[in-house]
């Protein structure tokens, strides 16, 4: 890989057969990313190339890049891990927190920058092979094509290197889900799927209902090209071609309004994806209007209020936004308690180190949130006060006894055959709405938090619901005896 500044004249900076190193320079080179030098926190991040731990208080180095979604995103190195840097692009003085290092880390960083100098730097005059001036070839190739100074590819081409199809079919059972509403897909209901191959030597379908998958790119497809239309009933057919019509001519006023093809391309790529990162987005509609002092008839105490299908606390004194969230599941993590006990006191520490592992995140700069699922509330219509008074008054003395401010939601609603309660874990609504309702409008940096809960599918776990919960959004994914007993 060939690296070239285009400034004048030109001249060769780089030369790489290794993609990653060359990666780390463009972070580097990029006037939105900041190089960071620090003493880790604690023992809990990773490194973005070895991936094992970094040791509290050792020297980490990382590469701070505005992430699109509008929050800084930064991933943690080892010293010795982290590439040598050119210093043509950062001077020791640009890197943030070089200043609070001790003497001799400042030594050994200003010696890094000139490693970096010498090894990755060739200047004018170097020998550039035919296979650099090929990967040079693509590289601008590339930047035209992002820039509109070489045509683009067609959406059409788009799917081919994508290798996906589109299929449609008639639901063989109703056990898959929709991957836009999550909701069940009825048993013999018309389908559609984007059909990928898998890395891994399968093919990977996700279901749609038929309106949840539209809007189509028509370029992208048309009726008689997706699998499985044929075999169609004539009426699904004529359904399928009526669809895909009226996308066209959305799709056409929506270019008349200025959207280019590609990005028609990107929109309906969000519209599919199932990736942790993409699926964040969703907007869950709230007013203060649907706030409510009582859930179901059974009156809160004070500082809890109820949103749909979730009880809530209220922001309490000391409770700040954060960029970086420390969330954990209660019953079987945070505190021992019994389906068969009823009451603000049953309930006991699950581990002593807990109050000082929480006092120090919060220190640290952590908000701290609590997510919970309790369907008895949703279940004990007759006794639902009784529920309501257990769950809220063991929170608050748990919060009470370990002395740090909590924020917390709990999930009332019981999935009950098809129909699937968007805020129970391991649903991802009660993150949506603690990220945009509940944070002060502060982005959070999925790689800084994390959540810790017990139901990871093991053998005696009541269920997988906190792991899925956790992958869901993108956080890392801790049991409580690793936390909390390490």
């Amino acid at each position: 890989m060939l690296l070239i500044s285009f400034n004048n004249p030109p001249r060769i900076l780089f030369i790489s057969r290794n993609p990653s190193f060359l990666i780390t320079l463009l972070y580097a080179m990029s006037s939105s990313t900041k190089i960071i030098a620090e003493y880790a926190k604690s023992g809990k991040s990773a490194c973005k190339k070895c991936s094992q731990k970094i040791d509290s208080k050792s020297l980490r180095l990382g590469l701070k890049v505005r992430d699109p979604r509008g929050y800084d995103s930064v991933k943690w190195h080892h010293f010795g891990c982290f590439s040598a840097l050119d210093s043509v692009s950062v001077a020791v003085a640009d890197i943030e927190g070089f200043l609070e290092l001790t003497g001799s880390d400042q030594e050994k960083l200003k010696q890094l920058v000139i490693e970096g100098d010498k090894a990755s730097v060739k200047r004018e005059g170097d020998e550039v092979t035919e296979s650099d001036k090929r990967d040079l070839k693509k590289l601008k190739t590339n930047e035209n094509e992002e820039t509109g100074q070489e045509k683009k590819k067609t959406s059409q081409e788009k799917k081919n290197v994508t290798n996906e199809k589109i299929v449609a079919e008639y639901a063989k059972s109703g056990r898959s889900s929709c991957k836009k509403c999550s909701e069940k897909i009825e048993s013999k209901s018309l389908r559609l799927g984007v059909s990928s191959w898998d890395p891994r030597g399968f093919a990977n379908t996700k279901w749609h209902h038929l309106d949840c998958f539209f809007p189509l790119d028509v370029d992208l497809v048309s009726p008689e090209s997706i699998e499985g239309f044929t075999d169609l009933k004539s009426s699904d057919q004529e359904k399928l071609k009526k669809l895909v019509a009226e996308q066209d001519q959305s799709f056409k006023k929506s270019n008349e309004d200025g959207e280019t093809e590609l990005q028609g391309l990107d929109q309906k790529s969000e519209k599919i994806s199932d990736s942790p990162d993409e699926a964040i987005g969703f907007e869950i509609a709230f007013a203060v209007s649907d706030v409510k002092d009582n859930y179901k008839g059974a009156t809160l105490q004070p500082k809890w209020k109820a949103f749909q299908t979730i009880i809530y606390l209220e922001r309490v004194e000391g409770l700040h936004g954060s960029k970086k969230i420390a969330a954990f599941d209660f019953d079987g993590c945070l505190a021992k308690t019994s389906v068969q006990r009823v009451g603000a006191n049953a309930w006991s520490l699950m581990y002593p180190s807990i109050p000082e592992k929480l006092q120090s995140l919060y220190n640290d700069g952590y908000k701290l949130v609590i997510f919970t699922n309790e369907s008895n509330i949703e279940r004990w219509k007759n006794k639902r006060q009784v529920a309501v008074d257990s769950k809220i008054g063991r929170l608050d003395a748990f919060i009470k006894l370990v002395n740090v401010p909590i924020q917390v939601f709990i999930a009332c609603g019981a999935s009950k055959g098809q129909e699937v309660d968007p805020f129970r874990k391991p649903q991802s609504g009660m993150w949506r709405i603690m990220e945009q309702q509940f944070n002060s409008g502060i982005p959070i940096d999925l790689d800084q938090s994390f959540y810790v809960g017990d139901a990871a599918g093991r053998k005696d776990d009541h269920s997988d619901a906190d792991k899925k919960f956790a992958e869901k959004i993108g956080l890392r994914f801790y049991l409580p005896e690793e936390y909390f007993d390490a």
